[in-house]
């Protein structure tokens, strides 16, 4: 019988196998969250099995509050479900590059097209320690943070464990906290906002980045990816950090509650760094502007990194297509930066990318909106986050449905295996036999 099961599952492309781990992974987790030892207030099996989906994809949307609806048995099983699904995924990625021939180990010296050799099973494990090694410093040292504010505040035990599923659920991305208000009770709190960011921000960063930067600490020697991801994430904390700032530095609801300047600004950094798949809140988001939520819903829908615990559709495609509009406005025939050239296959399979994304976002805002009278903006506001991985609500998801409740959980499930799954396809597809005579059509 183990063989056949071998068999079959070896015959199955790596997207598939992709699909089904997740899908293994969240059936598996929602029958822990249904045991009595797990459930500190009863939970039906819909709102078990979406907390599953959420854990597992990293996404952190609730329909229950982890907190109170969950023992500490429960809410260990949420936390290792976010771990699994975090580095999983991670794991993956690196699995799915070797086997299209890219190596990915720890020079990390060819990136975005060049080639390094040839990658190897036992490149692939030394990946897999840099990348558990990565994990276990960084929430280590994120929990031993935590603890020096939630421990004095609740006590040894309820403290570190406190602390300890935050800096889990920050490092991968997941959003998943055990307070009901998110942060926002910690909201002027820099030995929480900081270190929480600081997880996230270099979870998302991804293991490729990070790779080169312990490598090659120079630079002028890391790779056109590396450059590309870095500045493009400096950039949109900085911009978003402004915006935000701006925004609601009056609103009474959000920042114009707080006191001091620099609360205000530690909040605004943190709520404009947290929609890049995060899911934590430092202000209420369904307090927030309307030109604020359009600008959060703009950074859920980019994400983070390539093969990082982030979702959306990735720092490097946005900027490729911003690259890409910019050569067509100065008539260059290609797109270069930082001393490297993009080329063509590469902004097809960008294109490719966001196209059907922005399609998958719309098409499920359209079938939600059928189904599930509410206000449309929060709709889409939750199929963003949904479809980003990135967790934070301005109230609709509760209000759903049990059928709404599985349309999410779909593009939350989407939103997580999707992108690689795509990737492989663009990156393995095979070239047509047959030429035919150049057309001409008209734009605009």
């Amino acid at each position: 019988m183990a063989r056949p099961l071998q068999r079959l599952v070896g015959r199955l492309p790596p997207p598939s196998l992709l699909a089904l781990l997740y899908l293994v992974l969240v059936l598996l987790g929602t029958g822990l969250l249904m045991l009595p030892a797990a459930q500190a207030v009863p939970v039906r099996l819909n709102e078990a099995f979406f907390t599953s989906a959420s854990a597992v994809t990293v996404t952190g949307l609730i329909v229950v509050d982890p907190g109170t609806s969950f023992t500490i048995f429960g809410q260990a099983v949420i936390a290792v479900l976010i771990q699994l699904g975090g580095l999983g995924l991670m794991t993956f990625a690196a699995l799915l590059l070797v086997t299209l021939g890219i190596s990915i180990g720890m020079p990390q010296r060819i990136i975005m097209g060049e080639e390094l050799g040839t990658g190897g099973f036992r490149n692939l494990l030394r990946l897999a320690r840099l990348i558990l090694m990565v994990a276990v410093v960084a929430e280590v040292a994120g929990t031993a943070l935590l603890m020096l504010v939630f421990v004095p505040e609740m006590g040894w035990a309820t403290g570190t464990w406190s602390a300890l599923f935050h800096a889990v659920s920050a490092f991968n991305n997941a959003g998943f906290s055990l307070f009901d208000d998110s942060l926002v009770r910690h909201g002027s709190e820099p030995l929480v906002l900081l270190p929480i960011a600081a997880l996230f921000i270099i979870g998302g960063i991804g293991f490729v980045v990070l790779g080169e930067i312990w490598q090659k600490r120079a630079w002028s020697k890391l790779s056109l990816h590396s450059k590309l991801m870095l500045t493009g994430t400096g950039a949109l904390l900085l911009v978003s950090w402004a915006l935000i700032g701006a925004l609601e530095w009056g609103n009474p609801a959000t920042l114009g509650a707080m006191e001091g300047s620099g609360d205000r600004l530690l909040a605004a950094f943190f709520q404009s760094a947290t929609p890049r798949t995060a899911g934590f809140n430092a202000l209420d988001t369904a307090a927030l502007t309307d030109a604020s939520t359009v600008l959060v819903m703009g950074l859920m829908f980019v994400g983070g990194g390539p093969t990082s615990t982030a979702g959306g559709i990735k720092v490097t495609t946005a900027l490729v297509l911003i690259l890409a509009t910019r050569a067509f406005f100065l008539r260059h025939d290609t797109l270069s930066a930082f001393g490297r050239s993009i080329g063509l296959d590469e902004v097809m399979k960008v294109m490719a990318l966001a196209t059907i994304s922005v399609g998958m976002v719309f098409l499920a805002w359209f079938v939600l909106a059928a189904g599930h009278e509410g206000e449309m903006f929060d709709l889409l506001f939750e199929v963003v986050s949904a479809f980003g991985t990135v967790g934070l609500s301005r109230g609709a998801t509760a209000d759903l449905d049990i059928i709404g409740q599985v349309i999410v959980a779909c593009i939350m499930f989407l939103g997580r295996v999707g992108p690689l799954t795509l990737g492989f396809f663009l990156a393995t597809r095979s070239s047509p036999r047959i030429g035919y005579p150049r057309g001409q059509i008209y734009l605009g």
